[in-house]
Formats: C-alpha cells, sequence, structure tokens
C-alpha cells in the first residue's frame, strides 16, 4: 500500500511540475505574439517610410531631368508621356 501511495505522490508532482511548465510556456508564447505583433506594426511603418522615400526621390530624378539635367531626359519624357495618356484616359470617362 506504501509503494502505491507513493506513485500517486510522485505521479502528482510530475503533473504539478508538467502543468507549471504549462503555464510557463504560455505566458512565454503570450510575450512572443506581443512582441511579434509590435514588430509586425514596426515593419509596416518601415515600409510605409521607404516606400515614401521612394516616391520623393523619383519625384525629384523627375524634376532634375525636367530641368535639364542630361540623366534621365529619356525618363522624364516617358513618364510624361504615361501622365499624359492618363489625362486623356480621365477626359474620356468624364465625357461619357
Amino acid at each position: 500500500m506504501s509503494e502505491l501511495v507513493e506513485i500517486v505522490d510522485s505521479l502528482e508532482n510530475k503533473i504539478s511540475k508538467l502543468l507549471h511548465e504549462l503555464e510557463v510556456l504560455h505566458q512565454t508564447n503570450y510575450k512572443l505574439e506581443n512582441e511579434l505583433s509590435t514588430l509586425k506594426k514596426d515593419q509596416e511603418v518601415q515600409t510605409h517610410s521607404v516606400s515614401e522615400w521612394e516616391e520623393k526621390y523619383n519625384a525629384l530624378k523627375l524634376a532634375n531631368s525636367m530641368l535639364g539635367s542630361n540623366t534621365d531626359k529619356t525618363e522624364a519624357k516617358l513618364k510624361i508621356n504615361t501622365l499624359i495618356r492618363e489625362l486623356d484616359h480621365c477626359i474620356a470617362q468624364l465625357a461619357e
């Protein structure tokens, strides 16, 4: 009978340890999920910032080419033609 009590006590201890470990793992998982969420938000902000800077860079490149810079004149002409096509398309839609 004594052996049975010891086995039950041992099982209770092991279960208690496992439950404690499970709780610790749940807490760690929660912290990691929060950290992941924060990092994703930061990444979105950084991606948005990068795209804004790229747009500004492209606008500056276009402005430089329109001011007479020889480096990107062809690109500027293509951009102007694209803008004209977009305007024509908008005018056509308004005319309908």
